[in-house]
């Protein structure tokens, strides 16, 4: 059972009972992701969420850790392009324990300037690690590109000379703005009693500013249709796709179908092209995220540098025939049954009932019931994918790459590549050829958590309970 409850100061409380387990999941979630920050700041986000748990007017950060393993419970958060996300996952008798704790982090904490300087130094080693990846690395290019000069193109870490250049007036200047009622939501699901969670969260939140929940959607500008980064690597990391569509479009579920359909899964398109019939790749898969004004589909692939050419060639062959022809019953069948599994194994882990919940009510979306949600994959059509692929793919697109390559020689094979627009083929005489587009999670919203790890990325294909929640 869903219940609702908003504070005088516009925190919304939103639950989940579910009886029948001896777990919950509790989520404070905050309105305030690298998209919120300046350029000068980008990664200040990132870093609170890691000074959050670095100690209080009431705790260290040993103490913190100590109190929640006591409790046989686990606690993290981490940060993306549009939201932070503290929480906690308890036995139901530990309930409150676990809300005392997220709250003395979050109203309590003293960042003190020597702890600050401790986690930047932590966060530079996070961003190093990083850029020794070049597969993560390959998505933030691909958001920048395709959210050229837009707040959606920054990283969610920040740069080694913005997140030194942080001051902790900074930090508190940050908090005051977004970590206010308006852009927080608390999301619980599990054992638990409905009232008893507003009875807490108003006793410790009672007395935080309303604030303003501004609306950041901001129109993207046009894309820049190639980026590429230089680097000794075995494999050239490849990102291909196109601006999609925001989290609340009407079309959104038919591209999460087209998402499985074309890379969700070992019978996808690209899986069985790419890797099974030709050998040309180990590693390839779709994902669509979703942004309050926007959205991003791509389609990663790891290749050789010999063989690079002939896979960003049969994946743009891949899209003109799928535009051009749609997908077969049988496909469109099997992308759907896989999507219903997806939500309903998904649904039996409390966080992501929370998750799902939480997202709803941050970013305004209807929350929908899992018989609801499974009659509304059941209605995609046909039709409605032919369309939508038609309006995702039949324009141009942009391309991400990241290895062992020269920018001239990609330009050429872009020159040469043939973009099927308004149902016909067209050459094109410049260097963008088939690679300009119009149209975050983070590329996937790209999603870090305090380890270092993609939190809930869109990086790879999501359960449907959570990717219904975008």
């Amino acid at each position: 059972m869903y219940q609702r409850t908003v504070l005088p100061n516009g925190i919304r409380i939103v639950t989940e009972t579910i009886p029948h387990v001896r777990s919950a999941a509790i989520g404070f979630w905050y309105r305030a992701g690298s998209r919120d920050e300046t350029p000068e700041k980008n990664g200040i986000s990132h870093l609170i969420e890691h000074l959050m748990f670095k100690g209080t007017k009431n705790r260290t950060a040993k103490q913190i850790a100590e109190e929640i393993d006591a409790a046989g419970g686990q606690m993290n958060a981490y940060t993306s392009k549009e939201h932070t996300c503290y929480y906690a996952r308890v036995l139901d008798e530990h309930v409150d324990l676990a809300i005392e704790i997220l709250a003395d982090m979050l109203l309590n904490s003293v960042f003190a300037p020597g702890e600050m300087e401790k986690e930047k130094g932590v966060i530079l080693e996070e961003i190093k690690m990083y850029e020794d990846s070049p597969d993560e690395i390959v998505h933030d290019l691909f958001a920048e590109a395709a959210f050229a000069g837009h707040p959606l193109g920054q990283s969610v870490l920040g740069h080694e000379e913005t997140v030194k250049a942080i001051r902790r007036e900074d930090v508190l200047a940050y908090i005051d703005q977004r970590y206010v009622g308006e852009n927080l939501v608390v999301a619980a699901a599990g054992r638990l009693v409905h009232d008893e969670i507003v009875e807490m969260v108003q006793r410790w939140f009672g007395g935080l500013p309303r604030g303003s929940g501004n609306d950041r959607a901001i129109p993207p500008n046009k894309a820049f249709p190639l980026r590429i980064q230089p680097k000794e690597t075995e494999q050239v990391h490849l990102c291909v796709g196109a601006r999609s569509f925001p989290r609340n479009h009407a079309d959104r579920y038919a591209v999460h179908v087209i998402d499985v359909a074309l890379g969700g899964g070992m019978s996808s398109r690209f899986f069985q092209e790419l890797r099974e019939e030709r050998g040309l790749v180990y590693s390839t898969y779709s994902y669509h995220a979703s942004f309050q004004e926007t959205g991003l589909f791509t389609i990663y692939a790891g290749v050789s540098p010999a063989n690079l050419l002939e896979v960003l060639h049969l994946i743009r062959d891949g899209l003109d025939r799928v535009v051009r022809d749609g997908l077969e019953p049988a496909e469109l069948q099997r992308a759907k049954e896989q999507l219903k599994g997806s939500l309903m194994l998904g649904l039996e882990n409390t966080a992501n009932r929370m998750s799902r919940i939480a997202q709803a009510e941050l970013f305004d979306e209807e929350l929908l019931t899992p018989d609801q949600l499974i009659e509304t994959i059941d209605r995609v059509s046909l039709d409605d994918v032919h369309r939508v692929l038609r309006e995702l793919f039949g324009g141009d697109l942009v391309v991400a790459a990241v290895g062992p390559l020269r920018e001239d020689e990609l330009h050429r094979a872009l020159d040469e590549m043939r973009v099927r627009k308004d149902g016909r083929c067209e050459d094109r005489g410049e260097s963008e050829a088939g690679i300009a587009a119009d149209r975050p999670d983070g590329p996937p919203a790209q999603v870090r958590d305090r380890g270092g790890r993609r939190a809930g990325s869109g990086r790879v294909h999501r359960g449907a309970a959570d990717a219904f929640a975008r």
